[in-house]
C-alpha cells in the first residue's frame, strides 16, 4: 500500500500519537480504509484490559485495547510496534475480537476478557501477529515473577539474558499458556519478531521514535 509518512515513520504509519504528521497519518488510515469494508475502529490503546464492542457506528476514539463485534463489515483494529497483536473469530465466523497484548495486558488477563465476548460453547480461532520475539524482548526480573506467581509453568517462556537480572520473555508463549488456559487450542502465527525484522516491521524498542501497524479482522 506504501503510505506518504517521512522518516523515522518510514511509509505506512497509522498511529496519530507518535509525532506523525497528522496529515500524513489521515492519508495512509484513508488509504487502508479503501481495502477494507468500513472504516477501522480505532482505540485509544492504554496497557489495559478493556474490550469494546463495535456497534454499527463509531462516535468517538475510546480508550481500550480490544475491541469485539458480531456485526458484519465492522472492522475491529489493534495498533503495535512490538506489542503482541491478537485476532480472534469463532468457527461460525459470527464473531470477532482484535486485542492489543503487552506484558500488562496478557498478565492482567486481555486475553481471557476477549474470550469471554464469545458464546461459550463456540471453538474460538486465534491468531497471534507480528510481535517482538522471545530473542530480543528483555525484561526484568519482576516481571517474570509476576508471570510465574500467576501460573508457574510458564516459566518456559523466560531465557537467562546476558545482562544479569534481566530475562529474554517470549510474548508468544505466554499468549499460548492464557490461551490454554481458557480452552483456545486452535492458535497460529507468532513466527514473526518486529525488532528483528526492520525492513517488514516497526519496532518501538529497536528504534524509539517510530510508526504503528495495523492489524484488522472483520466478517464478511
Amino acid at each position: 500500500m506504501g503510505g506518504i509518512s517521512k522518516a523515522p515513520f518510514d511509509g505506512f504509519n497509522l498511529g496519530v500519537h507518535v509525532g506523525d504528521s497528522p496529515d500524513s497519518v489521515g492519508i495512509n488510515r484513508e488509504m487502508l480504509s479503501r481495502h477494507l469494508p468500513s472504516k477501522p475502529y480505532w482505540l485509544n490503546q492504554v496497557h489495559g484490559v478493556d474490550v469494546i464492542e463495535v456497534g454499527e457506528s463509531v462516535q468517538s476514539t475510546p480508550s481500550a485495547d480490544g475491541s469485539y463485534t458480531n456485526k458484519k463489515h465492522q472492522v475491529c483494529c489493534v495498533m503495535t510496534a512490538d506489542c503482541l497483536p491478537v485476532l480472534f473469530c469463532n468457527s461460525q465466523g459470527t464473531q470477532v475480537a482484535a486485542i492489543h497484548a503487552g506484558w500488562r495486558g496478557l498478565l492482567d488477563g486481555i486475553l481471557e476478557v476477549a474470550i469471554n465476548k464469545f458464546h461459550p460453547n463456540d471453538r474460538v480461532y486465534a491468531y497471534l501477529g507480528p510481535a517482538i520475539g522471545p530473542s530480543s524482548f528483555e525484561v526484568g526480573e519482576e516481571v517474570k515473577e509476576a508471570f510465574i506467581n500467576t501460573d508457574s509453568g510458564v516459566h518456559v517462556a523466560f531465557q537467562p539474558s546476558v545482562v544479569p537480572s534481566k530475562w529474554l520473555a517470549d510474548l508468544y508463549e505466554l499468549a499460548r499458556s492464557r490461551l490454554r488456559s481458557v480452552g483456545v487450542t486452535d492458535v497460529y502465527g507468532g513466527e514473526h519478531c518486529t525488532f528483528i525484522e526492520a525492513e517488514r516491521f516497526f519496532s518501538y524498542r529497536r528504534d524509539g521514535q517510530t510508526g504503528r501497524m495495523a492489524s484488522c479482522i472483520w466478517i464478511e
